[in-house]
């Protein structure tokens, strides 16, 4: 089988069900972030060290049913051969509730980084809640599975969990967002002293 088509060569493409549709088409949209996503966590499974590499077989886990969910955002309108059930929402939120549970209290803002895991888990949240945004607005043209959106919306949940529990497991802390008057008076401090 080759790699090109030349179907494509005029910026259409074939979905899932036989239509052919626009590559610039909100559907393809979609679905090209949740592969861009899923990337991110092929990419995040190699930053794994020894003291968090059980985020391994997880992030595998959810590479799997990314793909799922990408079958069905690529699918045809007119051909609801839905995969994706909302099963897979459960074993997030299981996950975001233990991570939750051995991390520290949130008391304010949390910034991305910390750990090179935490910081890529970050990366990887940021797309995931851009492609919440982009199957909002494609359910607002068409019906989707809505499956895949709860699942999208709990998956940046989990990965928000999951980076901050890669900061505790590596002993490096959360960065916290300065408090805005603390801020002010630091500068401040440092314009009259020359700090």
């Amino acid at each position: 089988m080759k790699l090109y088509t030349n179907t494509g060569d005029k910026g259409m493409t074939q979905l899932v069900g036989g239509s052919r549709g626009s590559k610039a088409d909100r559907q393809v949209d979609a679905y090209g972030t949740m592969d861009e996503l899923n990337a991110w966590l092929g990419y995040s499974i190699t930053c794994c060290n020894d003291l968090d590499s059980f985020f391994v077989p997880e992030l595998q886990e959810i590479q799997q049913c990314l793909f799922d969910a990408g079958h069905d955002l690529s699918t045809a309108l007119n051909h609801p051969d839905y995969i994706f059930t909302e099963e897979h929402v459960q074993l997030l939120e299981r996950k975001i509730d233990l991570y939750s549970a051995r991390s520290p209290e949130i008391r304010q803002f949390i910034l991305p980084g910390g750990s090179k895991m935490a910081a890529v888990l970050h990366l990887a949240r940021t797309v995931t809640r851009r492609l919440e945004r982009q199957i909002v607005a494609l359910q607002k043209e068409s019906s989707i599975n809505p499956a895949v959106l709860i699942y999208v919306n709990r998956l940046s949940d989990y990965l928000f969990a999951a980076a901050r529990y890669a900061n505790v497991i590596n002993k490096v802390e959360d960065i916290k967002k300065d408090d805005k008057e603390a801020v002010n008076w630091k500068l401040s401090f440092e314009f009259r002293t020359g700090v």
